[in-house]
């Protein structure tokens, strides 16, 4: 855990030099390949309960993990962010629907 901690705070610190203007060419690295099923299995999802909460396609992710089709790079940083903390995600995505509620009320 204490690993975990002085990568955020390491990876903290870099956002914070580059929006600073310290690092210029900063690039995050996006993975070339996503185990999307190995992913979506992890988290004991059916492919549409995967596609419904993480805001896919069915049919991306049928054809992500039958290999007709590739992840675009911006899906792949998304699946990795899912991957790292599914839980993170779903709150993110479910904040908007929490805040639309309480207006309506």
């Amino acid at each position: 855990m204490a690993g975990l901690y002085r990568d955020l705070l390491n990876g903290l610190s870099e956002i914070e030099a580059y929006l600073g203007g310290e690092e210029k060419g900063y690039k995050v690295h996006v993975p070339e390949k996503v185990d999307v099923r190995k992913i979506r299995r992890r988290l004991n999802m059916t492919q549409a309960r995967f596609s419904n909460t993480f805001g896919f396609s069915l049919d991306a992710v049928k054809h992500w993990e039958g290999g007709r089709r590739t992840p675009e790079a911006s899906a792949r940083a998304f699946l990795t962010v899912i991957a790292y903390n599914p839980n993170a995600v779903i709150e993110a995505l479910n904040s908007g629907t929490r805040q639309r509620r309480a207006k309506a009320s």
